[in-house]
Order: structure tokens, then C-alpha cells, then sequence
């Protein structure tokens, strides 16, 4: 392991998390992919290892550690095979939580952030629309102030956790005129009048729950808004470079688990009287993928590493994202390629890491968008900055 960034406690936190996902995890990952969601019992157990609450302050029951955990802990879920637990777990944790401990007050923090932390309550975020996509500033979804409430009306739609969840992080326009100037953050409970959720079936993730969610007249607590009203897309924006940065770890440990495997096959495997890793046109295509996954992983962690000093990494997370998402998916088509038929068979877990892998361009942002993004600021020198 690469010893510039992970210190032997990093390397004996990776062995107990690997064993304890051999152990807890793996035995029900075939049952969770057939019927569509997790178990509720395998939430706590996380919560009773520590492992929602790595980064996250310990006065709420976290641990408080680098960000290079997290990493071991992205990189270890996406060797189990699972995109969908995978998803379940890290958007609860980096995605939902994110915003109760970087804008939530006391409140809050002991209401859902420590419960989260422990496994008792389980999250979600609610940005994008069935109108809006990748287009944050387009959301329609609207939250009018209404004496000691706000009245929020709107749909929300492909979220992770969005059916099985304890309670919602919802973005919504509380000044509409204002465009992404006027949007706000909430957290609402799963069982607030009003709220409904519908679940997707979707070509891979199938062990996450994705719902599109309903609001119709919910009454939501002035006490509720997280951060300062108005002030919500500055706060996603910000928190964007970390979930681009993890959809791009993701992507770099889900090629290397395609590339180990592959690999392992190639070496057991015959034709014409050799196995097929001493074929040179396959010998050289390895070269080639196990190039591109190092190029990214070794940017990935360079860029943790700024990210956990402070830096505002807008940019380099965007890139992350962007190149990971096409390498992984290209490396998990070619390893299913190298073991030929068997690829195709369900049975062989290729079949569903091509599957899973084609979300990463998609989620948390096309590569359309993305790339839009990184024109900005490479032609147009346009500056994104952190929310104050």
C-alpha cells in the first residue's frame, strides 16, 4: 500500500474493515441485489463499528480521522461487488450527513447527526428533479415560510436511500426569484404528512433503494432549515468536490477489483495448451488498463490529500469524476472481454460490475456537465469559491 499516504493504522483499519465486511456483509449480498434493498440490522452493526463516523467530530460519536479512512472505506465497499450497498452506505454517510455536521446547528446535530453516526437513523439527499437533472439551479421543488413553518411543494427523484430512509435533506427554492440564489436546505422526517416515496428499478445498483419522493403541503419546522436560508447552493457546491472526489475513488477501486479478478481467471484459464495471460495481445491490453487505473488512483489520492489539508478542490474533484468514471467502465468492459463467455453469466461477477460501473458518468453530475464545468475554469478562468 502506498505508504506516502496510508500509515500502519490506515493499514490495520483496512484489514478489520475487510474482515468485517467478509464476515457481515458478503453472506448477504445475493439476497439484498434480488430483492432490491438492505437489511435494516446491517445499519447498526456499521454504527457499532465506528465506521459512519470516521470523519465526522467525536463529540457526536465520531472519530474524527483523515480523510484517507474514508478512502479505505470506498475502497473496500467496492470490492465486495455490490455497487448498490455500496451507494446506500457512502450516500448516507458523505452525502447526507455532509450537511447536517458542515451546516446544521445543536439541534440538529443531536437530533440526526449523532443517531446517524451510531446506525440508528438512515439519510438521504434530495437535489436533483425529475425536470432538473444535473441542473441544480433549475429545481422547482419550493418551501414557502407560513408563520412557525414552511410549506414545501415539489419532486425530487433518483435518490439513493430515497425510499428507506429515517429522514431527507431536501433542497427547495425559498425565493425563487432569485434563482440558485434563493434556494434553502432542510431535513425533514420520513413520516412528516405529506411525504411519499415511489421506488425505480434501475439497470444496476440493485441492492440500493432509489426513490423519486413526493412533497405535497409539508409542514416542515422553521427550526428544520439547515444553515442560513438562501444560502443552499453555495453549501451543495461546496460540498460537490467531495462527492465528485468519492465517485472517483470509487471508480478507480471497482477497476482495480475488475483488473484482480481478471487477472486471477487469466492465470487458471487454457487455450491452446497455455494459459491466456501469456497471450502478448492480452498481456499488453493489462498493461495498458493497470496503467490507467495507478494514473488515477495516484491522482485521487494526491487530491484527498489537498482536500484534507483544506484546500477547496472544485476543480481536481471535477476531474477526478470525469476521468475515473470512463477509465473504470472501459477496464470492467475489457476484463469482461478476458474471460469470454463466462463474462456474460450472471453467476461471474463481471456481469454486474459492468452493470453497476455505468452509473459513475452519470450520477452526482454527468460527464456532460462536468466537463462543462472544467471549461469554465480553464477557458474562461471563471473561480469557484467556498460558501462563507
Amino acid at each position: 500500500m502506498n505508504s506516502m499516504y496510508f500509515t500502519e493504522e490506515h493499514n490495520l483499519f483496512r484489514k478489520s474493515l475487510q474482515d468485517f465486511l467478509q464476515k457481515e456483509v458478503v453472506p448477504h449480498i445475493e439476497k439484498w441485489e434480488q430483492i432490491g434493498n438492505i437489511e435494516r440490522f446491517i445499519w447498526k452493526k456499521f454504527g457499532d463499528m465506528g465506521f459512519f463516523g470516521i470523519n465526522y467530530p467525536e463529540a457526536y460519536g465520531g472519530m474524527n480521522l483523515d480523510l484517507f479512512y474514508t478512502v479505505i472505506l470506498l475502497e473496500e465497499l467496492q470490492k465486495i461487488n455490490s455497487g448498490g450497498f455500496a451507494a446506500a452506505i457512502w450516500a448516507h454517510c458523505y452525502l447526507a450527513m455532509t450537511h447536517l455536521n458542515a451546516e446544521g446547528d445543536e439541534a440538529i446535530k443531536q437530533k440526526y447527526l449523532a443517531p446517524s453516526i451510531a446506525g440508528d437513523k438512515i439519510g438521504c439527499l434530495c437535489i436533483t428533479e425529475p425536470f432538473g437533472g444535473s441542473d441544480v439551479a433549475g429545481m422547482r421543488t419550493t418551501a414557502v415560510k407560513k408563520g412557525d413553518h414552511y410549506l414545501i411543494n415539489g419532486s425530487k427523484t433518483f435518490i439513493t436511500n430515497g425510499v428507506l430512509s429515517d429522514y431527507l435533506i431536501v433542497a427547495a427554492k425559498t425565493t425563487p426569484e432569485l434563482g440558485n440564489k434563493g434556494i434553502s436546505i432542510f431535513v425533514l422526517d420520513r413520516d412528516m404528512v405529506g411525504v411519499t416515496a415511489t421506488k425505480l428499478n434501475k439497470l444496476g445498483w440493485n441492492a440500493s433503494d432509489t426513490g423519486e419522493i413526493a412533497f405535497d403541503n409539508v409542514k416542515v419546522p422553521l427550526s428544520n432549515l439547515i444553515g442560513k436560508e438562501n444560502q443552499g447552493f453555495s453549501y451543495i457546491m461546496q460540498h460537490f468536490s467531495l462527492e465528485r472526489l468519492i465517485m472517483g475513488i470509487n471508480a478507480h477501486a471497482r477497476a482495480e477489483y475488475a483488473l484482480e479478478y481478471a487477472l486471477k481467471y487469466m492465470s487458471e484459464r487454457q487455450a491452446f495448451g497455455k494459459t491466456i495471460d501469456k497471450f502478448q495481445a492480452l498481456r499488453h491490453k493489462i498493461a495498458d488498463l493497470y496503467t490507467d487505473m495507478e494514473v488515477c488512483k495516484s491522482f485521487n489520492y494526491a487530491v484527498t490529500s489537498r482536500l484534507d489539508k483544506g484546500d477547496y478542490v472544485v476543480k481536481e474533484a471535477t476531474m477526478s469524476k470525469l476521468k475515473c468514471t470512463k477509465m473504470a467502465d472501459e477496464v470492467i468492459y475489457q476484463c469482461l472481454q478476458f474471460l469470454g463467455g463466462y463474462g456474460y453469466m450472471e453467476e461471474y461477477p463481471m456481469a454486474r460490475l459492468l452493470r453497476d460501473s455505468r452509473l459513475g458518468p452519470i450520477g452526482g453530475g454527468t460527464s456532460e456537465i462536468l466537463r462543462e464545468i472544467l471549461a469554465k475554469i480553464i477557458i474562461d478562468k471563471k473561480e469557484y469559491k467556498p460558501a462563507t
